[in-house]
């Protein structure tokens, strides 16, 4: 695949289902394409049993001949998982955290959107849209809500308050799948900045990491008046000879701190060791079958996004749980399987053709958390010519890809002091 192009980041979907209720319309629409309905989530026993039948039927590969990770995901952390999720992991539990909360649907483009909705009850809440990214879900940003809606209850200042609203990407979880091309990271970001408008906000912040970072950063990019500044946990922020240089896996160039050497030793590891999902599923989404077809395999592949992340979820399935505990990761690869999105989630690399770390001359306020862990740590140099407005930087200490997810403190912390100034 040409490095300009890169993108990083059989139960029927009749499963979940619509409740029609009361019509609920945005303010000033009159139009039923336009209502936010109601969404509940319903999974039926016979999709969870049949879950379980499937992962006790894996037909299991020969142990790898290698004693670490470098042949892919080893197989005693899959059997692992596998024993936790066809005996004791209970779906049942997250699905109630779910629908505790307020679930909605609305259509966008001709795609149903699912969203999250929680307002805050400080009056003067600032409105935020908070975007998943692949293998993520809408699971990645439960452990957020409250601290960022209720702030006081979690050991911050009302003036801290956010209004939430966290949507799951077309083809990803409860979203509808599109039937047709074209729902790229620009598409996604138009129909984001549609949904916070029909929700009847004029200003709002957005954030996001992996694909939520490129549709937020194109959201800045399309110029809607209402979105006034965005956070990032994972930004685009490498210059082009340093991009050049990682891909090609050349030595680091000359003349670069600290920081920046090791960004780029992050950066051309990944290029190196952590593309293979990132190819083939920009190349041929729909040759993965197989693991739309298996539980164990879904999950493979899904845990396989990047070095750190695997090691702290074999770290998780070995009785050490940090940051992550066995049910966060169940309860994500289960809402894949149940709503069948391997593949149509898959698609997003396909459409996608925007150059994922470059920077893209973002003018409005930008404000970034660097985690260690990330694909790369992003030296405060790189965001400082990436974004002219950047209004908030901080090189964290703990943490990776999935930072709402993984360290929702911190996480929350960031954001809150992320966008103090722009209240």
């Amino acid at each position: 695949m040409n490095k300009k192009n890169l993108t990083i980041g059989s139960i029927a979907f009749t499963m979940i289902s619509l409740i029609p209720a009361t019509k609920s319309f945005a303010a000033g629409t009159t139009d039923d394409r336009d209502a936010i309905r109601p969404y509940e989530i319903k999974i039926p026993d016979e999709a969870l049993a049949d879950l379980r039948q499937r992962i006790k039927a894996t037909r299991w590969p020969d142990k790898e001949i290698v004693t670490d990770q470098t042949q892919g995901v080893q197989l005693a952390t899959m059997q692992k998982l596998a024993s936790y999720w066809s005996t004791d992991y209970d779906w049942r539990k997250c699905e109630a955290k779910l629908k505790a909360l307020p679930n909605f649907v609305t259509t966008i483009d001709g795609v149903d959107i699912h969203f999250i909705h929680v307002r805050s009850k400080t009056a003067k809440a600032l409105p935020m849209i908070i975007t998943h990214g692949w293998p993520g879900s809408i699971i990645e940003q439960l452990k957020i809500i409250g601290p960022l809606t209720d702030p006081t209850a979690y050991g911050g200042k009302a003036e801290d308050a956010f209004d939430v609203v966290i949507p799951s990407l077309p083809g990803y979880g409860f979203s509808g799948k599109p039937t047709t091309t074209g729902w790229d990271p620009i598409r996604i970001a138009r129909a984001w900045i549609v949904l916070v408008k029909r929700l009847g906000y004029t200003k709002f912040v957005a954030q996001g990491g992996d694909w939520g970072n490129a549709v937020t950063e194109q959201m800045a990019l399309l110029g809607a008046p209402e979105l006034i500044g965005i956070h990032t946990n994972m930004p685009a922020t490498v210059p082009p000879d340093i991009d050049s240089a990682a891909f090609a896996g050349v030595p680091a160039p000359s003349g670069l701190s600290a920081d920046e050497k090791h960004a780029y030793d992050q950066l051309a590891y990944f290029y190196k060791h952590g593309l293979g999902y990132a190819n083939e599923m920009a190349n041929r989404p729909q040759t993965l079958y197989g693991i739309g077809d298996s539980p164990v395999g879904m999950a493979a592949w899904m845990i396989d996004h990047d070095t750190r992340s695997y090691e702290l979820i074999a770290r998780v399935f070995d009785g050490k749980p940090e940051g992550l505990t066995r049910d966060d990761i169940l309860d994500n690869a289960t809402l894949y399987w149940l709503t069948n999105t391997t593949i149509s989630s898959a698609r997003l690399y396909w459409e996608s053709k925007l150059p994922f770390f470059a920077p893209k001359h973002i003018t409005i306020p930008v404000a970034v958390s660097a985690f260690p862990d990330e694909l790369y740590q992003a030296p405060r140099s790189w965001p400082e010519k990436a974004y002219p407005k950047l209004i908030h930087y901080n090189k964290l200490n703990k943490g990776g890809h999935f930072a709402a997810w993984e360290q929702p403190e911190l996480l929350t912390q960031e954001l809150r002091a992320a966008f103090k100034s722009l209240r």
